[in-house]
């Protein structure tokens, strides 16, 4: 088992392949499995190191995803990003349904060929478990069936980049039910969608250290107010708001989820002091972090 310095288990490709969950796998970049009861989950916390994307065809599942409870039901697809934590897992007796682990170098590999993907990083965030109608959930089996069928055809020379096209394909298919949900028709700016996309996953990457528009802004050789308007028109929400929300977040991941001390957190996350992390939090959560600890 891998271990980040928070003392959090981690979800891997190699996790799932060495509890022997079934299914099939690309190395250690894709596990697919079928029947996702195999896919056991302690009751302790993990922490994702990849993409997990899995649909439930029947019974139900409840889990805690960065301290909030979800559920899920047939005909839901879930989401879960990397670096997110889940813990508390339960699924029902009658409980059925596939789904992917990919990894995060093979998800770069995925998603680089992919255009207009803000709505994939904001919508699986505000909606990680979303419903599917009686045909787009025909329509996802059928990809999971395929990919599942080129996966298992080690002989294919083009084996791996069959797979990465059909998960792309995926991808759009998914976008489309997401328009659906959404029923925005706002028209897309390709330059600010690319923006916000490399945004996000500089603030994915960075959060724990750096928390400054204005950092982020130079890094995308852009200027604060350029950012902070390209943001909130793609998005409508702020940097400062998709910022605080990952800090947030992993806060309460490693109050709730970790033994480290709040001076070990204010550390961690490089805060000037404990005092500062605790006026931080209060402001965001409305108690402080012992307090929140104690819930």
């Amino acid at each position: 088992m891998t271990n980040d310095h928070t003392g959090l288990i981690d979800i891997t490709v190699e996790s799932a392949r060495r509890r022997k969950s079934g299914g099939s796998y690309i190395d250690n970049d894709l596990a697919l499995i079928d029947d996702i009861t195999k896919l056991t989950f302690p009751d302790g916390p993990r922490r994702t190191r990849g993409l997990i994307l899995a649909i439930c065809t029947q019974g139900t599942a409840e889990y805690r995803l960065d301290t909030i409870n979800r559920a899920i039901g047939p005909g839901d697809i879930i989401i879960i990003n990397s670096g997110q934590v889940i813990d508390s897992f339960y699924q029902s007796q009658d409980c059925l349904g596939a789904g992917f682990i990919i990894s995060d170098s093979f998800f770069y590999e995925i998603i680089s060929g992919v255009h207009d993907l803000s709505y994939l990083f904001t919508f699986s965030r505000t909606h990680p478990v979303f419903h599917l109608t009686q045909e787009e959930m025909a329509n996802t089996m059928h990809y999971i069936n395929l990919i599942k069928s080129k996966v298992e055809n080690t002989a294919h020379r083009f084996r791996r980049d069959t797979v990465r096209s059909l998960i792309q394909a995926l991808i759009y298919d998914t976008g489309e039910t997401i328009a659906r949900i959404q029923s925005d028709n706002r028209t897309r700016n390709s330059r600010a969608e690319s923006i916000f996309v490399d945004f996000m996953m500089l603030v994915e990457k960075e959060f724990r250290r750096e928390r400054r528009v204005a950092w982020y802004a130079r890094q995308l050789d852009i200027t604060p107010k350029y950012l902070a308007e390209t943001i909130k028109s793609v998005s409508r929400r702020t940097p400062n708001e998709w910022i605080d929300d990952y800090v947030v977040l992993e806060l309460r991941v490693l109050l709730r989820n970790t033994t480290m001390s709040i001076k070990e957190i204010a550390k961690h996350m490089q805060f000037p002091n404990q005092s500062f992390l605790g006026k931080y939090f209060k402001e965001h959560v409305g108690m402080s972090p012992s307090e929140y600890r104690k819930t």
